[in-house]
């Protein structure tokens, strides 16, 4: 752990005093986890740099490796690093020495590379032994006053060398360059920011101290990637995340349409968004062109074929053209010219990287030396705080050394007023020093000065130089003591400072950003009816054609029934999870044929510990009550429902022991809500009592149960009323219909306990009395 490491932990036990192994192990690991975070993977806010960067930038300042000095082999800079600095492992620090080198990798590189220091696809970079370094132009903003005392110096590890505890940045490179790093318990995701938006930002921090996120927003407009790229998340969305300091950006690759002869186009990507590699689009194009069966599947999946034949329906051929002219050039021919551009550009930006999500997550070291997320306007105050710093400290250390030399000056040209009273004191005196200490009031330093002047220097030229170099101090003086009273020249300095270093060192935007919808990819569905057949045993088919008799239906020995469903191709089948979760299948991906069908398990990745309980397939718009046995219940549509991915989402809120209900489609006319308990109790209440929640959760509470009484079912019904179901005496089954006056008795507020009906039935289910048809 770094000396700078602030102590933690408790004092370790005296002599003789016990220490059990937990306390031991919990003080070891917090030990290590410190260490990891603030001296392996975490930034600096002050210079951006973690502390390995920072000792090799240091160190090849050290060696004089500036940017118009002769490149020097990377393995003597990470000799220097690990023997002065850094004891770890020689490849660790070969491999930051890179990035820092990379133009794909760091927004603004700090060190010059020469020879192969990898690529974009991937590609590690040759031996440390093959490949030459030095500083770039703009490392001077990190290193050039770090002998000036901006920073505090700390013992290396061994005692033997000092390092710097910050770099003296004159800009927040923790914005210029970003970070990515993952400690115990943290991670830090900070993406690249354009210099000129940055120190447009920094300036208008030091003119208001108390200048809102809002105001920040209209300086940086966002992450300004090396690969540029384009950001498609809306304003609000980007000033979020950097408000709460963690977030998802969208972002995709860019493109141009090139014309070809006879009509011919193709598609050309120029750039990729960030960690996105030309060769793994390759790879998922090849993928998704030539699938492999999955692992415990003996076929490709519905999902995997329909992809296969819409990538080849579209897709000619794709080549990877980059090279030294053209970073990135990937080229994909369509299979036809009349096919719609749009439509092309929209399914590979849905099925590969070329769209994809970039996280926000700025979480640095601290001024106050604490790892801490921080949105965008702490990291600007807590720079320009330390900016304030460095410059005070470069201000007084400057002063301090034209004290000096004034003092010096002001000594010698007491000797140039009265050389031959100088010249004879030293002559004659056995001890001169003292002799002209006392006889011209001069301080120990001025004496010995005079002593050890040369005699060139007592020429009358001399003299000029010493009268002109005086004034010249004592006007810096004066505004070096001026910056130190006034809090407003000290921000002038530093805003004129920021403002030449970006205009220096600034340069364009390379990141788009404009807002776009997400691509999504919709296959093409022909719209035709059919009846999904799901079996108790969860096998699932679809069938051409409504108005099919069950009588009919096959199963596999020992299976039956669950329930027909009659929809189109492009509805969807819901199922439900024993805990909430709820998973979404396209009605256009279900087998059909004479056979069984396929489980449902197949199609959908289920939650490990859980089973699936229901089943409907039913349009988007379809809304259905979903109810728990636990007398909880609302209204969603089936659409709310549909997830992305295969497995599914979490969606009912169910607590232990209870179970979800079967869900129950709501009716045009429906006006109340029936639940019926365990106990045979009956509670009808009206539906503008109901809950909609599209997000999904735990609802409203339906129905008032007793100890160990569930709610067995509850059920949207209109007017006519409601239909029990039941067995009378010998066990024979009993419909018998409740409506009008009948069904008066059962009507209440939603939550409470109902009542019994009046009937010699005992009523296991009930369904709603369907209005005629006219």
């Amino acid at each position: 752990m770094d000396d700078n490491t602030p102590d933690l932990f408790t004092e370790a036990p005296a002599p003789g005093d016990s220490l059990t192994l937990g306390n031991y192990a919990e003080r070891a690991y917090l030990d290590y986890a410190v260490s990891v975070v603030k001296g392996r993977a975490l930034p600096d806010v002050c210079d951006g740099q973690k502390p390995v960067q920072r000792r090799i930038l240091f160190a090849m300042n050290d060696m004089g490796l500036s940017d118009n000095a002769k490149p020097v082999k990377s393995a003597r800079v990470v000799g220097d690093v690990l023997g002065k600095y850094h004891p770890h492992g020689d490849q660790s620090a070969y491999d930051a020495l890179v990035r820092l080198a990379q133009d794909f990798s760091m927004r603004y590189p700090l060190i010059d590379g020469q020879g192969n220091f990898g690529s974009r696809d991937g590609d590690g970079a040759a031996a440390m032994r093959y490949t030459e370094a030095r500083l770039t132009p703009i490392a001077k903003l990190l290193l050039d006053e770090i002998d000036q005392g901006t920073v505090d110096f700390m013992a290396n590890y061994d005692g033997s060398e000092q390092e710097p505890r910050q770099l003296p940045a004159r800009l927040p490179f923790v914005l210029l360059n970003g970070a990515s790093g993952i400690a115990v318990g943290l991670a830090t995701e900070i993406p690249s920011h354009n210099l000129r938006e940055v120190a447009s930002a920094a300036v208008a921090m030091i003119r208001n101290e108390h200048i809102q996120h809002a105001e920040l927003m209209q300086h940086i407009a966002g992450p300004d990637f090396p690969g540029g790229g384009q950001i498609i998340s809306s304003e609000a969305e980007i000033s979020a995340a950097y408000e709460s300091g963690r977030g998802t950006l969208k972002v995709r690759a860019r493109w141009k349409i090139e014309d070809l002869a006879r009509g011919q186009w193709q598609l050309v990507i120029t750039e990729l968004p960030p960690n996105t590699a030309a060769q793994k689009v390759l790879e998922e194009i090849e993928e998704q062109t030539n699938p492999k069966i999955k692992l415990g599947k003996k076929t490709l999946t519905p999902e995997q074929l329909q992809t296969k034949q819409t990538m080849l329906a579209l897709l000619d051929a794709v080549r990877d053209e980059s090279g030294r002219d053209a970073p990135v050039r990937l080229v994909f021919e369509p299979k036809s010219s009349r096919i719609d551009q749009t439509e092309f550009v929209n399914t590979l930006l849905a099925h590969t990287s070329l769209e994809s999500n970039a996280s926000l997550n700025l979480v640095m070291v601290g001024g106050d030396g604490r790892p801490c997320q921080k949105s965008l306007r702490d990291m600007l105050s807590e720079w320009v705080a330390f900016r304030k710093a460095t410059v005070t400290r470069r201000t007084r250390h400057r002063l301090t050394k034209v004290n000096d030399r004034i003092h010096i000056l002001e000594g010698r040209m007491i000797v140039f007023l009265n050389i031959d009273e100088v010249i004879r004191i030293i002559r004659e005196s056995d001890e001169p020093k003292a002799a002209l200490i006392s006889a011209f009031s001069l301080s120990d330093r001025q004496a010995e000065d005079i002593l050890e002047i040369r005699l060139r220097q007592l020429a009358r030229l001399e003299k000029i130089k010493i009268e002109k170099e005086l004034t010249e101090l004592r006007d810096e003086k004066a505004k070096l003591e001026e910056l130190l009273g006034s809090e407003s020249a000290l921000k002038r300095l530093l805003i004129k400072e920021i403002e030449g270093d970006a205009k220096q060192y600034g340069d364009e935007r390379r990141t788009l950003i404009q807002q776009e919808k997400r691509a999504t990819f919709e296959a093409r569905v022909v719209d035709e009816p059919v009846t999904v057949v799901m079996s108790q045993r969860g096998w699932v088919r679809a069938l051409k054609g409504h108005g099919l008799d069950p009588a009919g239906f096959t199963f596999k020995a020992g299976d039956a029934l669950y329930a027909a469903f009659q929809c189109r191709t492009p509805d969807t089948l819901i199922a439900w999870g024993s805990n909430g979760r709820v998973y979404s299948v396209a009605v256009a991906l279900l087998p059909g044929g004479r056979g069984d069908g396929v489980p449902v398990t197949s199609l959908i990745e289920l939650e490990s510990g859980s089973h699936l309980m229901h089943y409907f397939a039913a349009p988007a718009d379809q809304a259905l009550l979903l109810a728990s046995s636990n007398g909880f219940g609302f209204i969603a549509k089936v659409g709310d429902m549909v997830s992305r991915v295969k497995a599914g989402k979490s969606f009912m809120t169910i607590d232990e022991g209870a179970t979800p209900l079967v869900p129950m489609p709501m009716l045009p006319d429906a006006t109340h809500v029936a639940c019926l308990s365990g106990g045979g109790r009956l509670l009808v209440f009206g539906l503008d009592e109901m809950k909609t929640l599209s997000g999904g959760g735990r609802g409203v509470t339906l129905m008032a149960l007793d100890d160990k009484e569930a709610l067995t079912q509850a059920l949207a019904i209109g007017k006519a009323g409601v239909v029990l179901l039941g067995t009378g005496r010998g066990g024979k089954a009993y419909e018998e219909t409740l409506s009008g006056a009948a069904l008066t008795p059962h009507i209440g507020k939603r939550a409470r306990k109902g009542r019994a009906p009046d009937t010699k039935l005992k009523v296991f289910e009930m369904r709603p009395v369907l209005p005629v048809a006219k």
